[in-house]
């Protein structure tokens, strides 16, 4: 499984489009091309070479900054459209951890809604290579808002369903937001080792997406800490809903 990455608009909204291939079938798919002048080029490059053979093109969520270059997208690759079903021009949406492959790469669809009711992560598997690739659900070091849902869902989202997730699948979020969870992370753990790690990483590296696992996220993402003593002393609750709540409201609030 080759992950290439895309970055889009950077300097602004700091998104990510991914390209992700079967080193064996030359299979590819493109996760969330939302502004189509900087994913094309890519593409089309791959496409002629043949160094690549796009099946898919497929989406986290609806928002503009993920689905909306689909239809410009489609005058290019006339594909179909994998996504949660409020999606441009969707063509499939994928059941709660329905499977589906990409040459050799098994799929499994897990359905996250909260930062919209419609939020896909894609959980890949290849041989001992597992990634996921989250959208606007998980952050490295954070978490989206809660513009569809509510803290009970964000938290089935991240600390059930993603959690279970084997702890060395690498996580390649939607945006590069790390350096602003870092921060908020600081406040609410300014002890915390993790923290401190991620921060170090942060100040050395521009982009921090694939370079984390499930693991990692459960060490340093304050989000995925609700169980943890530090962090519901920090916000002062203890049932993890209410944890989950408070984080997101002192996080919308900096």
């Amino acid at each position: 499984m080759h992950i290439q990455s895309i970055p889009m608009w950077e300097g602004s909204g700091n998104n990510y489009a991914y390209l992700v291939t079967d080193d064996k079938t030359k299979d590819s798919v493109i996760i969330d091309p939302a502004h189509p002048p900087e994913v094309l080029p890519v593409l089309d490059e791959k496409t002629s070479s043949g160094a690549i053979n796009l099946t898919h093109i497929i989406n986290t969520h609806h928002h503009h900054d993920h689905a909306g270059g689909n239809s410009e997208m489609l005058k290019h690759y006339p594909l179909p459209i994998i996504g949660g079903r409020d999606c441009s021009f969707v063509n499939e949406v994928p059941p709660h951890k329905d499977n589906f492959n990409i040459g050799s790469i098994k799929v499994t669809a897990l359905h996250t809604p909260c930062h919209t009711q419609d939020s896909i992560c894609y959980f890949m598997e290849d041989g001992d290579q597992r990634a996921v690739f989250t959208g606007d659900t998980l952050f490295i070091g954070g978490c989206g808002r809660f513009f569809e849902g509510n803290a009970k869902e964000m938290h089935r989202a991240l600390n059930e369903v993603l959690a279970s997730l084997p702890d060395d699948t690498k996580v390649y979020p939607g945006h590069e937001y790390t350096k602003g969870n870092v921060k908020f992370a600081k406040k609410v753990d300014p002890e915390g080792e993790a923290v401190r790690k991620l921060e170090e990483f942060t100040q050395k590296e521009k982009e921090t997406q694939g370079k984390f696992t499930i693991g990692d996220e459960k060490k340093h993402n304050v989000f995925m800490r609700v169980n943890d003593a530090v962090i519901q002393k920090s916000v002062g609750e203890t049932e993890p809903v209410e944890v989950m709540r408070a984080l997101r409201q002192m996080k919308d609030n900096m």
